[in-house]
């Protein structure tokens, strides 16, 4: 075996042993502690309208992203 084959061999080796490392620590997450708790929420609504709702805006938004990209794919070019 000359050497490379060596450092590669050792390469995948090691990116096995991390990949089952981590993979590892995933699921030693997954463990839900036993905790007893008493939450209470309540709703508030408003009728204000957010920005972000507004069908307008994402028109518009959407527009200026298709010009700008026929401007960029345009380039350089001077048809």
């Amino acid at each position: 075996m000359n050497t490379n084959t060596i450092f590669k061999s050792v390469q995948r080796l090691e990116v096995l042993m991390f990949t089952f490392l981590f993979s590892i620590l995933s699921f030693a997450q997954d463990a839900e502690p036993e905790t007893k708790l008493k939450v209470e929420t309540t709703k508030t609504t408003t009728s204000t309208e957010e920005w972000v709702s507004n069908p307008v805006f994402w028109v518009i938004g959407a527009a200026f992203f298709i010009i700008l990209i026929a401007v960029i794919m345009r380039g350089g070019r001077k048809d």
